[in-house]
């Protein structure tokens, strides 16, 4: 059989905000061993696929990096990718996944839908829930991959399990909403109920036949935007304005609840979303007064603690039941038990046009990468990472000059209509006004250091000319 991939990869992931922020979401955190939660999704995808290839859905602003990241982690595999340039919730992602797969392999290819940004542990009860859930998708079913609870939770939905089907599934009776937690401890002692975790398998075929009979707006309006889409480029990006007149919902609403041929395949695979500070701390190991820290701490009389910090040493007396996360700009300090509430802080955030709910000081480029060293009122200094082949856009900005010292590699620098190579300890300045570009045409990293100076240092002074990246 044929299977394909699709991994969904979007989202603020507000919820574990100062690590997680929209620049740079949920998917790319590093967790305790080193590897992003999109790094081990596409890893658990390549297992699974029947033809070596994958196909993830995103936006344009983190293809580079995903893009990146999966070359990093899976260099030999076929990626492919399908840009939002906005994100309608997971029905039109997934119709639209669907119609790329149903064109390139055929529409009785099975589409396996995973999220970018959870975690599975047991890699082979993963894989053998997959192979049940693909063969009851053979036979047309809409399958949903079930998690086995491990304990009440009032932060997931619910599948209650119906009749017994082949291969170790069942008929979905229901689909329920997030419970209480006097509800939850019924659903999980009464052993019927699945979490949904988001996971499903179906034919391409079925689930757009799906659509049209349960949610046909959908279904219609994202086949004119894929027929009005570039299909013969590699990412596709879908037509801006056809996409803008879909209606968003999630796949769940519009199909799952109301299809008739529906499946679940319970699964018992170390499953965890990954939803909050109190989810992260779990994967680390505790001390005997249950604190757990990531980086350099020192806990005096504390309990029950969650330390995490990039770069600083972190020092707490006598707490207890508190998260603490420091990256550097910003620190987070929260009761263990209100860890979900952090989205609060991010929406205040927004509200204020605060930068610390978008960016890190260290901004991910397709080019590479700039660190804030400093950010002052008269003058900002960043350090740049162009890796090599990289190439920022032709630009110029009306309010500020930029100095640039090369401290490692080689650039290729072009100030109006002159251009010049240089390398460690030489300089260029820019002046506001002035065309502008920046080059790696070597084998190794290029690193400036980026001093500017003037009246205004935004993002939003830079007018874009000519951009490798489709940017301008």
């Amino acid at each position: 059989m044929k299977l394909i991939p699709v991994i969904l990869s979007g989202g603020a992931g507000t919820r574990l905000w100062p690590v997680s922020r929209k620049a740079h979401p949920k998917p790319f955190m590093r967790l305790a061993d080193g590897v992003t939660l999109a790094g081990s999704t596409i890893k658990r995808a390549l297992a699974v696929a029947g033809t070596g290839s994958t196909l993830t859905v995103t936006g344009r602003d983190y293809y580079f990096l995903t893009r990146d990241l999966y070359r990093e982690v899976a260099p030999r595999a076929e990626h492919h990718f399908l840009l939002e340039p906005v994100g309608r919730n997971t029905a039109p992602a997934i119709a639209a996944a669907a119609h790329w797969v149903a064109e390139r392999f055929g529409p009785e290819t099975l589409l396996l839908v995973l999220p970018a940004d959870h975690l599975v542990r047991d890699q082979s009860a993963f894989e053998q829930a997959v192979s049940r859930a693909a063969s009851l998708a053979e036979d047309d079913w809409l399958v949903c991959l079930g998690i086995n609870p491990t304990h009440a939770e009032t932060g997931y939905g619910y599948i209650r399990a119906g009749s017994d089907l082949a291969h170790g599934g069942h008929e979905i009776d229901a689909f329920v909403e997030k419970p209480d937690a006097e509800t939850a401890c019924r659903y999980y002692e009464s052993g019927q109920y699945l979490w949904n975790g988001g996971m499903f398998c179906f034919k391409a075929r079925t689930v757009l036949q799906a659509l049209e009979a349960h949610a046909s707006d959908i279904a219609r309006a994202v086949a004119t935007t894929w027929a009005a889409s570039d299909r013969d480029r590699e990412p596709v990006e879908l037509n801006a304005a056809a996409l803008d007149a879909v209606r968003a919902d999630s796949i769940d609403y519009a199909v799952m609840e109301k299809a008739e041929r529906r499946a679940v395949v319970p699964v018992s695979c170390g499953w965890s979303d990954i939803g909050s500070w109190q989810a992260i701390s779990e994967l680390y190991e505790g001390d005997a007064l249950g604190n757990r820290v990531q980086g350099e701490a020192v806990l005096i009389d504390s309990r029950n603690t969650f330390v995490q910090g990039d770069n600083r040493l972190v020092a707490a007396v006598g707490v207890d039941n508190l998260v603490i996360v420091d990256t550097g700009d910003a620190v987070l300090v929260a009761s263990r038990d209100r860890a979900q509430e952090v989205k609060a802080v991010v929406e205040e955030l927004s509200r204020s046009d605060h930068e610390s709910a978008t960016y890190h000081r260290t901004v991910h480029r397709p080019w590479g990468n700039y660190t804030v060293l400093e950010d002052a009122v008269d003058c900002k200094v960043k350090r740049l990472v162009v890796r090599p082949g990289g190439v920022l856009s032709l630009q110029r900005h009306q309010h500020r000059n930029e100095h640039w010292s090369v401290v490692a590699g080689e650039a290729t620098v072009r100030i109006d209509d002159t251009e010049q190579v240089l390398g460690p300890g030489r300089t260029a300045r820019i002046q506001a006004g002035q065309l502008h570009r920046l080059e790696n045409h070597g084998q190794t990293e290029v690193h400036i250091i980026e001093v500017q100076t003037g009246s205004y240092f935004g993002e939003d002074d830079i007018e874009r000319l000519e951009d490798i990246y489709g940017r301008a």
